[in-house]
């Protein structure tokens, strides 16, 4: 597909997908198929020859719509709200065209900035404690999830890690193992199954604590449990509040739970998913209340705020909880505006190579990023769009020759 194609078949797509929408209200909002339904009406394997788009979306259309649970329909009451939008849509396309990774500042200044300030933006929606923003010199700040059961994971990982670290260093004599066996994770019996998940890939206990008759977790209830763990030599560390359980969107009381889970430095994680966007509404911050207390905080916009799949937000108060928690450092992905330098031996060879790379990223023209093969520092060179020729690779040569040459002169 050219470029002159993509564009025809994107205003296609874009009929496509509005047709739909009008016509959603009379399609079967549950399916009317069997396990394995699909199988028999497709291929066993891929089609050696590409089929024209006009087949491929009649082929969409008379196989794979009739096992379509269609979620936006006005007849969907299951699950949660996944509610979507037409910007959010067009933003899709936007974000899928551009095509940026943003797993550092440096592999796209623009999207890592943008996270950030948006976090704040929302922060400031949700009327969230000023320690849980970026803003210009904060200690903590935002960062997008897949999901909330991967704030939970991140978050759960994160407590676990700090109260390592503590433990170690008022018991040196203790090991690692030694801590993990101990460690004690807690959640509301009505709390999603995600926190159970967590515990078992983070490898430490999980307890459920007992709700009331609102279905909500009280302070009296985790105390007790708190000190009956303590006796039994358990190190209580984390615990995930729930606003808006699952089940019955019950909420536990943060302004009983918080001052425990401070008083008794455990890490108190708070999960919105299903509830948080309704705290923008001023008339259900309240609700809110006690998340002063918490060292994180998570909602989902793409359960309420017409956001589409996959943007899942979390706050910390202290970012460095994260990112001294997950800090692995290849150099590839080491870059000049970070908070360490790189990682060099100082060699000759190494230093050049090290300016040589400077000169050809500050020059604009090409990016590269360098690696560590043993204790050389190496630039790396790779193809990576599809639309290189050898034309791009040659100049590319050429200037890292000539940028190579000048370079060995000024030695």
């Amino acid at each position: 597909m050219d470029i002159t194609e993509f564009q025809k078949r994107g205003k296609e797509m874009v009929d496509y997908i509005a047709d739909y929408f009008k016509q959603l209200e009379k399609r079967p909002v549950y399916p009317d198929v069997e396990p394995g339904y699909l199988r028999p009406l497709i291929p066993d394997s891929a089609p050696q020859e590409p089929e024209n788009f006009e087949d491929v979306l009649k082929d969409f259309e008379r196989i794979i719509m009739p096992g379509v649970t269609h979620w936006h329909s006005p007849y969907f009451f299951a699950y949660f709200p996944t509610v979507g939008s037409f910007p959010a849509l067009l933003a899709d396309i936007l974000s899928g065209g551009i095509g940026c990774l943003s797993f550092s500042w440096a592999a796209s200044p623009a999207c890592t900035e943008l996270e950030t300030v948006m976090l704040d933006w929302l922060g400031k929606m949700l009327n969230l404690p000023e320690e849980f923003l970026a803003g210009r010199d904060g200690e903590g700040g935002g960062v997008i999830q897949g999901s909330a059961s991967e704030a939970t994971l991140v978050t759960l990982l994160a407590a676990r890690t700090k109260m390592i670290r503590r433990v170690q260093s008022e018991n040196p004599e203790l090991t690692e193992a030694d801590v993990m066996s101990r460690l004690v994770a807690y959640a509301s019996d009505q709390a999603h199954s995600s926190v159970e998940k967590a515990g078992s890939i983070g490898g430490v206990k999980i307890k459920t604590i007992p709700s009331n008759d609102k279905f909500a977790v009280c302070g009296s209830a985790l105390k007790k449990v708190l000190h009956e763990d303590r006796a039994a030599g358990l190190i209580p560390f984390f615990f995930c509040a729930t606003l808006g359980t699952t089940p019955c969107c019950s909420f536990d009381r943060l302004l009983e739970l918080g001052p425990i889970c401070n008083k008794e430095n455990i890490w108190m994680h708070v999960d919105a998913a299903y509830a948080g966007s309704a705290f923008i509404c001023p008339e259900f911050r309240y609700l809110l209340n006690g998340v002063e207390f918490a060292d994180s905080f998570n909602f989902n916009p793409h359960k309420w705020l017409l956001i589409n799949a996959e943007c899942s937000a979390l706050w910390v108060k202290k970012r460095s909880d994260l990112t001294s928690a997950f800090k692995v450092d290849p150099l590839y992905l080491q870059h000049c505006h970070q908070e360490s330098g790189l990682v060099t031996d100082y060699r000759a060879s190494n230093q050049l190579n090290e300016a040589l790379l400077k000169s050809i990223n500050e020059a604009r023209k090409i990016h590269l990023v360098p690696c560590h093969l043993r204790e050389k520092f190496v630039l790396r060179f790779a193809i990576c769009s599809r639309t290189v020729e050898s034309v791009h690779v040659q100049f590319a040569w050429k200037h890292i020759s000539k940028l190579a040459t000048d370079l060995l002169k000024e030695c």
